[in-house]
């Protein structure tokens, strides 16, 4: 059943600061709102402290800046965190930023078994679409099961991670793609899970997973029912799950950014509203609605209270969630379910073939499926022969200039003064010692998501655990073949 989410992502990110974003989170609180959603500034997600010399005029551009404890305690300052469901977009320094979280929450005096959320924490789908990866695949592998395992002893309320077929979509991938290449990277984490030790029914249920939604509506509706099918019956078949929770696809499902044209942004309303109600008759759980203005720049206020407001019109206006599953029993739609289903399976058949779906990265064959498919709806376009509104057909004047939203330059320079305060007020000897103490617990074999928690608890920063880890793994670099 189609459950309603009165909040989106891009609401409260891009502020630039944890103070800016706890007014937002405050105004959702207040309005009855209690999943929160928070991405991080590409600095952060890269594992590079605010005043790091990379990170220069990045700090706040698309998501919260959170460098240090202080920057935790200020995004969730006077909000009871026993109260509130969180998510984060997060995938390299997922332990460290959870471990924040953690922190803040053991200072309110709340015990992490009851904090709920979810951390995005997939890593593999940042070699194929995103990017924002530090480490070489296999140690972050193991840092994502790492915290897979952590969450299923210590945080039973938690989701660990949150499989993202959204970026392999965007990146170009088709229906088919998304699917397959998310549930090959699912596979593999499940697999590393069962080496870890751990038990299918123990940490399965707390999968989640995260889906795009373009405009092809009635192939989405389509995908997301095939995936729901597709996604037991590999839990029930591969690994024997026994627990009926393990065996459903729980997933949020986001409006397709890519999808949206700088040209006639007004238009982009619409396209927005056909893909969210394609995404709940598909049976969702969660959506995030973009605003029309994501092809020109982070969103304004107006736009995305439109995207909000498109929500609420389709939940409280629309009558589709009557029903789980409204068109069940369509020809069209069971028949094209079926279709996508097999084509699916079929793909992921290829990848575990290559040895699954790390090695499949590793050889190129993802990037160059994708590329492949990205090529293919490109040349569509530029031949006409897929029409896109505004942009190839139906083009009229420039029409007015869209407001830009623009963030103010002020906003880095007090998140740096802020972050070099705080270094400036730590013990410096249990800072050194807790980074040495990470070091060599990163090259041990057990689980070393307490000793991130214990880092940060004396001030370690995400960009100095993160450098620590990169004294154990090294940093990713790919090899460009020319």
């Amino acid at each position: 059943m189609y459950r309603q989410k009165l909040w989106t992502m891009r609401q409260y990110t891009g502020f630039g600061s944890g103070r800016e974003t706890n007014k937002r989170f405050k105004y959702l609180i207040s309005h009855g709102e209690t999943g929160l959603s928070t991405a991080f500034d590409l600095p952060t997600q890269l594992g590079l402290d605010s005043d790091h010399p990379r990170a220069a005029g990045e700090v706040g551009r698309v998501g919260v800046a959170i460098s240090s404890l202080d920057d935790m305690r200020q995004l969730f300052d006077s909000i009871h965190l026993d109260k509130v469901s969180t998510s984060m977009t997060i995938n390299a320094t997922a332990p460290i930023l959870l471990s924040l979280y953690v922190a803040v929450a053991q200072e309110q005096g709340v015990s992490q078994r009851v904090l709920r959320g979810t951390t995005q924490n997939d890593i593999l789908k940042e070699y194929i679409a995103r990017n924002t990866y530090i480490y070489p695949p296999e140690a972050s592998l193991r840092l994502a099961v790492d915290l897979i395992e952590y969450c299923a002893e210590k945080m039973p309320m938690w989701h660990p991670i949150s499989i993202s077929g959204y970026h392999i979509r965007e990146s170009g991938a088709n229906a088919i793609q998304e699917l397959a290449f998310s549930f090959a990277n699912a596979l593999e984490y499940v697999r590393a899970a069962l080496e870890r030790g751990l038990r299918i029914d123990h940490f399965a249920p707390h999968l989640s997973f995260f889906y795009a939604c373009r405009n092809d509506f009635l192939e989405e509706i389509a995908k997301l029912r095939a995936a729901r099918k597709i996604w037991a019956w590999l839990m029930k078949e591969r690994f024997n799950a026994r627990n009926p929770e393990s065996c459903k696809l729980r997933f949020h499902t986001q409006t397709s950014g890519e999808t949206l044209t700088a040209q006639q942004p007004d238009n982009n309303v619409t396209r927005v509203a056909i893909q969210a109600l394609a995404a709940i008759l598909g049976g969702t759980q969660s959506l995030h609605t973009n605003s029309k203005d994501e092809a020109i720049s982070l969103p304004t206020e107006d736009s995305v209270r439109v995207a909000l407001r498109t929500q609420q019109i389709i939940a409280y206006e629309s009558g589709v969630t009557r029903t789980a599953d409204p068109l069940a029993g369509s020809y069209y739609v069971e028949n094209l379910t079926r279709s996508l289903e097999r084509n699916v399976l079929e793909l992921l058949e290829r990848v575990e073939s290559l040895g699954g779906a790390r090695k499949a990265i590793e050889s190129g064959f993802v990037h160059r499926e994708i590329q492949e498919s990205a090529y293919r709806f490109q040349k569509s376009v530029d031949e006409g022969r897929t029409i896109i509104v505004g942009v190839n057909r139906f083009i009229d004047g420039a029409g007015p200039e869209p407001r830009i939203q623009r963030l103010d330059p002020k906003i880095e320079k007090t998140q740096i003064r802020q972050l070099r305060n705080f270094k400036a007020s730590r013990n410096r000897t249990r800072v050194n010692n807790a980074l040495g103490s990470l070091t060599r617990s990163a090259r041990a074999e057990k689980n070393f998501v307490p000793s991130i928690l214990r880092a940060v608890q004396v001030g370690c920063t995400v960009g100095e655990v993160s450098y620590a880890l990169r004294e154990a793994y090294g940093e990713y670099r790919v090899r460009i073949e020319v």
